[in-house]
């Protein structure tokens, strides 16, 4: 690692304490100018995550291959070969959503030339069909279509205009959008004349109007791809926040399950803290796997090696708890199965639950 020039003075500037070498005595504080560049600030960063026996890389090959090694050599007592716990999921956490929130996935859109669309959509008019003149009884008519006919085609007309909407501005950036759906209502106007004025029948319950209002008014503000695009965002943005306030709760069900003399909620905090800073690494690594494979084209051999890469990652998401449980609890195979099932369950509703509750308040706040 580079050596940066020592200071003059031998006065630490954190507790003012005599340094008569290179790092204070008192605090351990390195007394080296404060004031530093910015070359010298990215190379100690560069140099602390690529230096061989550096606390992070050891934290991260501990906590994906190793399941529970890592939080029993914390609880061991072996606090600074490690990365501290929270320290670890918060950079985790914060590196996962950030690197997502830098490749969105946005759905592919069959973009029209305004000709294209016209050559898509044939719409008979009574104008464009061929009229043949016919001689009757010596009388000169138009052919006119019989009434069956005439009646097929209004209700081709009735049924192509209802199914495609055209957007008809000249532009290149011109599509074919479905309608969002109304639900059966065409305005708020509607859905408060009829709940303010029609029968019982016909009536809906507060919760669905309330439901019904916020999408109509939602609906008149936004298009189909804004309202999926802020609700992808808010859920996306509050999801760290979600899964930091879940975790007290993951803990809490890992304590009751357990020898309350022997174990404290405390341990039990830990051992959720690296498991959740594990599933946020996985999901991670399962991301960028999704995007650089298929930069290497659409072969069968690389289709297969992403196929294998996604399944072994899916499986050791849900094996890893497993075998986590049973070696930091230190209980026997099957009554560590029987636990670590009925846990993983438990919380499996409870955050389903947890999830719909966040999507109906994420869609509350969509404007």
């Amino acid at each position: 690692m580079s050596k940066v020039k020592l200071r003059l003075d031998k006065t630490c500037l954190n507790c003012n304490h005599v340094v008569d070498q290179r790092y204070c005595p008192n605090c351990g504080q390195e007394n080296t100018l404060s004031r530093k560049s910015f070359h010298h600030i990215f190379i100690h960063f560069f140099e602390d995550l690529t230096h061989y026996d550096n606390a992070f890389w050891r934290t991260i090959i501990y906590l994906f291959f190793k399941p529970a090694a890592l939080t029993k050599a914390y609880m061991s007592g072996k606090r600074l070969s490690f990365l501290a716990p929270i320290r670890l999921y918060i950079f985790i956490s914060f590196v996962t959503f950030l690197l997502i929130s830098l490749f969105p996935d946005h759905p592919e859109e069959v973009v029209l030339e305004p000709t294209a669309i016209k050559e898509q959509v044939v719409i008979p008019t009574i104008d464009s069909l061929h009229i043949e003149e016919k001689s009757v009884d010596g009388l000169t008519k138009v052919g006119l279509l019989s009434q069956q006919n005439n009646d097929t085609i209004k209700k081709i007309l009735k049924q192509t205009t209802s199914i495609i909407k055209i957007d008809s501005t000249p532009t290149t950036d011109s599509v074919i959008k479905k309608e969002v759906a109304d639900f059966g209502y065409k305005s708020l106007t509607e859905l408060d004349s009829i709940q303010k004025h029609g029968s019982a029948e016909v009536k809906v319950s507060d919760t669905e109007y309330w439901f019904l209002r916020k999408w109509l008014a939602v609906k008149q503000e936004n298009t189909n791809e804004e309202i999926v695009e802020k609700f992808t965002n808010s859920f996306a943005y509050n999801l760290p926040k979600l899964l930091f306030m879940y975790m007290p709760v993951f803990a809490l069900v890992l304590w009751l399950f357990h020898d309350k003399k022997k174990w404290f909620y405390f341990d039990s905090g830990i051992f959720t803290l690296h498991y959740f800073s594990f599933l946020l690494l996985l999901i991670l690594t399962l991301f960028f796997i999704d995007k650089l494979l298929p930069l290497f084209g659409k072969s069968p051999a690389v289709e297969w090696i992403h196929f294998t890469l996604r399944t072994v990652g899916i499986f050791w998401m849900i094996y890893y708890f497993f075998p986590a449980h049973r070696r930091f609890y230190g209980e026997k195979f099957l009554v560590s199965l029987f636990k670590s099932s009925i846990i993983i369950l438990i919380n499996l509703i409870a955050i389903t639950l947890i999830l719909i509750l966040f999507a109906l308040y994420t869609y509350s706040n969509i404007h």
